[in-house]
């Protein structure tokens, strides 16, 4: 998330002093990223160093006003033209989860995913909620409508992240299933890891083994 050039985008609207641009940038994302008046200040003051923000005075109530230089517009126009870049993805806390959950002692990475799974269609469902709240203020012109347009957007990105969340999910857990039809170490939950004096496990010298794969139920959205 870029909140340089968020507050930029706001102050290319006119001079707005910090917690007047914090206010307005939650606004218009519906609260998703909330700021703190002090990385606000912080922010405004590396805009000012570069040259991109100057201040302009104050108000009646005596707060400084920070207005977009020439140079702050010019940078504004060039992150709408620049594509986000994606070839360095964020970390995600997810993936890195189920990556380290593959063999690891003790951990049904299927159960990992269930739960998860759980988690992001609740959150898909409160979406959803929202989205049909920002939905029927619009059209009844109850409120601003150029903040709940882009919060109707944030929204429904939110949406369709979390639908591929869930789709993700589903596709490693039948990953897995299928890794351990055939076999696969990484397909089956780690057993624990034994303790001092634990029986060796069982080979096919020592008698057979039994395993049974089981599909963790799906939930599924109406």
């Amino acid at each position: 998330m870029s909140i340089r050039h968020g507050l930029l985008a706001l102050l290319e609207r006119g001079p707005r002093y910090g917690s007047q641009l914090r206010t307005e940038f939650e606004s218009r994302t519906g609260s998703t990223w909330p700021l703190n008046v002090g990385q606000v200040y912080t922010t405004l003051a590396r805009l000012e160093r570069d040259g991109l923000v100057a201040p302009g005075g104050e108000d009646a109530a005596g707060h400084t006003l920070y207005a977009i230089t020439d140079t702050g517009r010019t940078e504004l126009r060039a992150w709408y033209e620049r594509p986000v870049d994606r070839t360095s993805p964020p970390r995600d806390e997810l993936a890195i989860k189920l990556a380290m959950a593959v063999g690891a002692p003790g951990v049904d990475i299927r159960a990992v995913i269930q739960s998860q799974r759980h988690a992001t269609i609740g959150a898909m469902q409160d979406y959803t909620r929202l989205k049909a709240q920002a939905l029927a203020a619009i059209e009844s012109g109850r409120a601003n409508e150029r903040d709940d347009v882009a919060w109707l957007l944030v929204l429904e990105q939110l949406i369709f992240q979390t639908e591929a969340e869930a789709r993700w999910l589903d596709h490693s857990e039948a990953r897995l299933v299928r890794l351990a039809a055939l076999g696969t170490p990484a397909g089956t939950p780690a057993a624990p890891a034994a303790g001092p004096g634990a029986a060796p496990p069982r080979t096919a010298s020592t008698g057979p083994t039994t395993g049974t794969t089981g599909t963790a139920a799906r939930t599924r959205r109406g």
